[in-house]
């Protein structure tokens, strides 16, 4: 009888220990967002934010902002399983749910995704949120996509009529479409700048707001303070990825805004410390170049490549490239952005401009 009785205390002892496990609390530190509140407390972002945001959802503010003074509970420690005869459920992987039963476990070397495999990525929009992976073209590679301001920095402004044309929505829509054409393709792809509503848009003039956030903190006014933010972001996940993927590279997309009567093309900007930012610039003007050749033979490409200071390029470990889209005041450059087929054509030519430059590294 005594040792049925310790048994059950045993039991008991057990499930009590996972109930406590479970429950463990924090409070977040002034400036913290639910990323930087997760990594102080050894979990990764990329494994339990949403893990976090379902566990707290009562208590988040608007945009799942962190409360100063509210007690949040921390997501318990997920521990590997044995075989199982049943398929594993899909895995949630910062906001991007992969079909385990499709899906290839990643080479240490190569990060492969395997042909056919299906990736959820809510971030697209209900209608474009699957993405099936059609492709081994940019297998081994990892991107880091940035569409430029964003939440209380709306860019440069531009008007047609009585539509106010806000520089961060349309740089998202093109990061959006070019971070999908990427995961067709293979690639690991992580999405910097975020907006949980928008999704993927074909609208003409896109609705503006404020609720973008750097994979999930809030994004600061302060413009040092908003652009060290978004690097500090790539850094960490870079300090990682660069085990797995033999190729890393970040996109920053941004709209010019020159005078009204300034038609411009794409201007590609690198850092003048990296010669790897300048070969990916190189390949992405160069790419462009001959994609205006075939489409508007008669129209020449006047885009140019230039090393800057550009703080972004200065403080970002992988070698990046800056991305100037055309003139958001000019009627003729509006159009390569209000029309969603362009926004298409643009972020599908940044694609081929990143698979010309890995097809070179390798």
């Amino acid at each position: 009888m005594k040792n049925k009785l310790y048994i059950l205390l045993f039991i008991s002892f057990l499930f009590l220990a996972g109930s406590v496990q479970a429950q463990q609390k924090a409070t977040p530190k002034a400036g913290e967002g639910i990323s930087t509140f997760l990594l102080r407390h050894n979990r990764s972002p990329k494994k339990y934010y949403d893990d976090f945001v379902e566990l707290n959802k009562q208590k988040l503010g608007k945009n799942n902002v962190l409360k100063m003074g509210v007690t949040y509970v921390i997501p318990p420690v997920k521990r590997s399983s044995g075989t199982s005869a049943k398929p594993a459920p899909a895995k949630k992987t910062a906001g991007k749910e992969v079909s385990t039963e499709d899906t290839v476990t990643k080479s240490r070397t190569s990060g492969a995704k395997k042909i056919g495999t299906t990736i959820n990525e809510p971030l697209f929009g209900k209608k474009l949120s699957s993405v099936k992976v059609t492709s081994n073209r940019l297998a081994g590679a990892c991107f880091y996509v940035v569409s430029g301001h964003g939440g209380p920095d709306p860019g440069a402004i531009g008007w047609v009529g009585k539509h106010e044309l806000h520089e961060d929505e349309y740089a998202y829509d093109i990061a959006l479409r070019l971070a999908r054409n990427l995961m067709q393709e293979g690639a690991e792809v992580h999405i910097i700048i975020q907006d949980a509503k928008d999704g993927i848009r074909d609208d003409a003039y896109l609705s503006n707001s404020k609720r973008e956030t750097c994979m999930g903190d809030p994004i600061p006014l302060n413009q040092v303070q908003r652009l060290q933010q978004r690097c500090n972001k790539i850094n960490a996940l870079y300090q990682k990825d660069r085990k797995n993927y033999t190729y890393c590279r970040a996109i920053f997309i941004h709209v010019d805004s020159r005078s009204k009567g300034k038609q411009t093309d794409v201007f590609f900007y690198h850092s003048n410390k990296k010669a790897e930012s300048k070969r990916l610039a190189n390949n992405m003007k160069n790419t462009f170049e001959s994609k205006y050749g075939k489409h508007q033979p008669n129209r020449g490409f006047a885009g140019t490549v230039s090393g800057r200071n550009l703080y972004v390029l200065s403080h970002t470990t992988p070698a990046s490239v800056f991305i100037e889209l055309g003139n958001i005041q000019n009627t003729f450059d509006q159009r390569r952005l209000v029309m969603d087929s362009n926004r298409q054509a643009l972020a599908k030519w940044l694609m081929e401009g990143f698979l010309r430059d890995y097809k070179g590294k390798k």
